[in-house]
This record gives C-alpha cells, sequence and structure tokens, in this order.
C-alpha cells in the first residue's frame, strides 16, 4: 500500500509540474564505458538499461558475496567474545567496539586509500608461481573461462542439488522410522558431487583453466589479463561492508547464545560434546531461532550501504544512475528507478530471512 501511494504523489508531482516521469531515454545509447564488469559484457554503443543492468549486477555481486563473509565473520567474534581465554575474547570486543563506531563510510575510503592504493605499482607487481598477481590496480587469481554450454551446466547442477536435496529429505525419513544412521548429509552430498561430475563431462567440460598472465605491450606498458581479477575499488568496498557489517553480527550472535539456558551448554560438556561439536549441533542451531530477525536487519542494512561504493568510484547502481543524469538529464525517474530497485532487493532478502524464520521456529510458537 505504502508503494503505491508513493507512486501515487510521484503521478501528482507529474501532473502539476508536467514532468517527463518516462523511462524512454533508458533506450538511448549510453556513450560511456564500464571499466569493472562481471558476467555482462557491456560496451559503450549498448543502451543505458544495459549500462543499468551492469550497475545491479555489480551491485548483486557486492551484497552477496558481503552477506556470506559477514555472516562467517560475525559468528566467529561472536564466538570470540564468548571464549574462556582472555586474550581471544579481549581482542574481539576491541574488535567489535572500535570497528562499530567507526562510520563505514571512512573505513572504506581509509581501506581504499591508505592501504589498498599503496601496493606495489604494477611495475613492481608482486607475483607467486607466476600465476599469482597483486598490485595497486588489481589481485589476479586463477579462475574458469566458461565456453557456450556453462549455462546449461549451471541449470544441471541446479537440478543435481534438487536432486541431492530430495535424497537428504528421503534418507532423514527412513532415519526416523527405522532408527539406523544412514547418513543423509554425506550421501546427499556425494549425490550432489556424483551429478555434477556426470553432467560436467556430458556438456563437454564447459569449464576450462584461466591462469592470469603479465602482459608487455610493444610501447612497454604492462597490463594483466586472463584469470579472475579483483579490483581495489571493489576489495575496498567489499572489505568494508564485511568488517563493519560483521561487528554487529558479533554481538547478536553473542546475545543470541547467551539468551540460551546454561544448561544446554552443560548438558553437552556432561555428554562428552567437544566445544565445535556444541555450538554446531546443540548452540547455534537454537540460537539462530533468536539472532535471525536483528540478523534481516543487518542484511539489509548491508544492501543499503552498498550505495557508498559511488564514493570511491566502483559502477554500482547509483553511480550509473549518476552517470546517465550527468549525460542526459531525467533525474526523478532515473532516482526511481534506483529506489525501486533497491526496495526490490531488500524485499527478496525480508521474504527469504522470514521465510527461515519461519521454518527455524518451535511449533505451537
Amino acid at each position: 500500500m505504502s508503494v503505491l501511494i508513493v507512486l501515487f504523489v510521484f503521478y501528482l508531482i507529474d501532473r502539476a509540474l508536467d514532468l517527463d516521469l518516462g523511462f524512454g531515454f533508458l533506450s538511448g545509447p549510453g556513450g560511456f564505458a564500464i571499466a569493472q564488469q562481471w558476467v555482462t559484457d557491456y560496451q559503450s554503443s549498448d543502451t543505458r538499461w544495459d549500462a543499468y543492468l551492469v550497475g545491479i549486477v555489480n551491485t548483486v555481486r557486492l551484497i552477496l558475496i558481503g552477506i556470506v563473509f559477514a555472516m562467517v565473520l560475525g559468528t566467529l567474534m561472536g564466538l570470540a567474545r564468548l571464549s574462556s581465554n582472555w586474550l581471544v575474547s579481549t581482542i574481539a570486543s576491541v574488535y567489535v567496539e572500535t570497528i562499530r563506531n567507526i562510520p563505514l563510510l571512512i573505513q572504506i575510503i581509509f581501506l581504499y586509500t591508505a592501504v589498498l592504493l599503496q601496493l606495489p605499482r604494477i611495475s613492481d607487481t608482486y607475483s607467486a608461481f607466476d600465476i599469482f598477481y597483486l598490485n595497486n590496480r588489481s589481485l589476479a587469481l586463477p579462475f574458469f573461462d566458461a565456453d557456450g554450454s556453462a549455462g546449461i551446466w549451471f541449470l544441471l547442477v541446479a537440478l543435481s542439488a534438487v536432486a541431492a536435496w530430495a535424497v537428504s529429505r528421503s534418507l532423514k525419513r527412513r532415519e526416523e522410522s527405522s532408527g539406523s544412521n544412514l547418513h543423509p548429509m554425506a550421501m546427499s552430498f556425494a549425490v550432489f558431487i556424483l551429478l555434477a561430475a556426470i553432467t560436467f563431462v556430458i556438456t563437454g567440460s564447459p569449464l576450462n583453466p584461466d591462469a592470469p598472465s603479465l602482459m608487455t605491450t610493444g610501447v612497454g606498458v604492462q597490463n594483466i589479463q586472463g584469470g579472475l581479477q579483483v579490483t581495489p575499488e571493489f576489495a575496498a568496498v567489499l572489505l568494508g561492508l564485511v568488517i563493519y557489517t560483521s561487528s554487529f553480527i558479533a554481538e547478536i550472535i553473542r546475545g543470541s547464545i547467551q539468551a540460551l539456558p546454561g544448561g544446554q551448554n552443560e548438558a553437552a560438556a556432561a555428554l562428552g560434546l567437544n566445544f565445535y561439536q556444541r555450538m554446531t549441533l546443540i548452540v547455534l542451531p537454537q540460537a539462530m531461532r533468536i539472532a535471525i530477525p536483528p540478523l534481516t536487519n543487518q542484511f539489509l542494512n548491508l544492501t543499503k550501504n552498498s550505495s557508498l561504493a559511488v564514493a570511491i568510484a566502483y559502477p554500482e547502481m547509483v553511480l550509473i544512475g549518476s552517470t546517465i543524469i550527468n549525460g542526459v538529464g531525467h533525474a526523478v525517474p532515473m532516482f526511481i528507478l534506483i529506489w525501486a530497485t533497491y526496495l526490490a532487493m531488500s524485499l527478496l532478502i525480508s521474504i527469504v530471512m522470514n521465510t527461515l524464520n519461519n521454518r527455524v521456529q518451535l511449533a505451537g510458537r
């Protein structure tokens, strides 16, 4: 309802001020290049819609990787804060209290200017085994080069994951009825690997190794070609988002664990379970029931904070949208489009997390 109200307000403004709120201008040629792309192959002669699509892909890439790494780092720091080792808990406490009280924009700019741009110049590139390269332009790593059948194989891999999930569900039901241990997780993982390997061969090995190499042009200019290249702009924004968000996630994990009855951990210890087993089998699964709602807020904050990448010229949606506005105007519809895109991504994250939250809640609550 709120979305309809906002759209109606924009309609009234359009009628009152006779503004052009159409999106037809996006079908024109972009007229600008985008250096940092992933998956897409945008050229300056392509439309502005294509340019904006690059911004969406770059933003989604940043958000998905950031959420995974922030969750892992935040969980580790949350557990470290509960450690009985004074040094470990103190380091984790200092990390949390320092990072979460420094503005994210300051952290991103510091990482970009004071750390990543201070790496060796490309003429002094650090190389390891002639397949890893590090300089102030990029971190180049070995990767894979996909051919035309890669899309089919990725689809088959997704179907393999569904088949593995079905096997796991079936084995768990048989375990409950028979009482025997059928190792559903191990068996489903084996099924997934087997199906992925078989489909990889059937589709003609669609992924080929692609190692980076340091090339020198005829005029003596050096450049790195091939492999997976991580630019300092992407690395600075990703590190900033991960480090900043993980400091809040650490407190969520710590609080969720401490909210559980102390007898849970003591009973697990009495059964002879080690620390890893107690955390992964007893404590964290129960703590997730408490942690998921506040974690959803942090994932949404990370999604919106990704717009700060414009400060160091990482080509996400805001930067590309601003470039289009500077070229052809139409600021109002462009910002409406950016607003709607962020809203759609945030609502999708909320739906996924709310679904997960409903799945892990105890019956009757």
